[in-house]
């Protein structure tokens, strides 16, 4: 054997070498008529068919139904003439029927004079990246949409703590103790990630405010009931404001006031209804009151 011969058989191993370590790409080559030649190992691990099952089958049978239909595969084998090559970023299916993100290129191979002899296509499964941006997407979109019903909350909390204030520090007063509890709520649902959190824990942190933990002033008791993140921060200003309320003028602005809070689960045409009670004894005598202030307006 010459050296040329010699030397052309062993960049031909060392190609074949190359082809099938390439593993996690899938390589596959095919004629003019989209049938493929070679199919290495990468295509084998990607795709699912071995390389028996696909020598000589049409390469279209990884594109997904609705891409055969629309003739796809015939089309980057259009492109890739015209252009001589071409990317593209699609769903592709595996042997199983499962589907998965791939980013792809499809060369023209030619021969030694320039005429186009077939196909060479190289795909890498992209999935993990796909579903990281989407949820990264995701994400972004609940973000704005936190971001816009907090603001919107305190801006109704400012408008409603400036109605008849009588100073700005009444104001400023009242603004720190409702942003703070809408805080301590909003610390409770980073906790549990954001995504729901017992009413215990709401009352518990409500109870904490006003500084009777563990104190027989305040009473609690009820099932366990998860809320989302909106019904957590709603009812947790309720119960901010009913405490505020008892401090200055309940159960709580005296030394003997009790405050029991308790709660249940109905069911009213098969939907599930907390029922809770805040029972309030041993404070002043209860007058009605002058105003509907915003805790009144948020209650309602």
């Amino acid at each position: 054997m010459d050296t040329t011969k010699r030397h052309s058989t062993s960049l031909e191993r060392f190609l074949e070498a190359v082809l099938h370590s390439a593993i996690d790409y899938a390589i596959v080559s095919m004629d003019l008529n989209g049938l493929v030649t070679i199919w290495n190992e990468g295509a084998v691990r990607i795709l699912g068919w071995s390389e028996e099952e696909m020598l000589g089958q049409p390469a279209g049978v990884f594109f997904t139904e609705e891409d055969q239909q629309n003739a796809i595969p015939q089309r980057e084998m259009r492109d890739a003439l015209e252009h001589g090559r071409g990317n593209d970023e699609r769903w592709h299916l595996r042997k199983d029927g499962s589907k998965f993100w791939a980013s792809g290129e499809m060369m023209v191979l030619r021969s030694d004079g320039g005429k186009p002899e077939g196909f060479l296509k190289i795909l890498r499964d992209r999935t993990e990246e796909r579903h990281s941006q989407e949820r990264q997407k995701l994400l972004m979109h609940e973000l704005n949409h936190r971001l816009k019903n907090t603001l919107s909350v305190l801006q109704s909390i400012v408008t409603q703590s400036l109605r008849g204030a009588k100073s700005v520090a009444e104001v400023a007063s009242t603004l720190q103790d409702r942003i703070s509890a809408y805080s301590r709520a909003h610390d409770i649902l980073m906790h549990e990630n954001w995504s729901s959190t017992d009413l215990k824990s709401i009352v518990e942190s409500a109870i904490s405010s006003l500084g009777l933990e563990g104190s027989p002033r305040f009473l609690s008791s009820g099932p366990h009931v998860e809320l989302d993140p909106q019904a957590a921060l709603a009812i947790s200003l309720v119960l901010h404001e009913l405490g505020t309320n008892a401090r200055k003028y309940g159960a709580l602005s005296n030394a003997d006031g009790l405050i029991t809070m308790r709660w249940t689960v109905i069911k009213d045409a098969g939907e599930p209804f907390i029922e809770a009670t805040w029972a309030e004894s041993g404070g002043p005598k209860v007058v009605p009151p002058r105003k509907i202030g915003f805790g009144s307006r948020l209650i309602r």
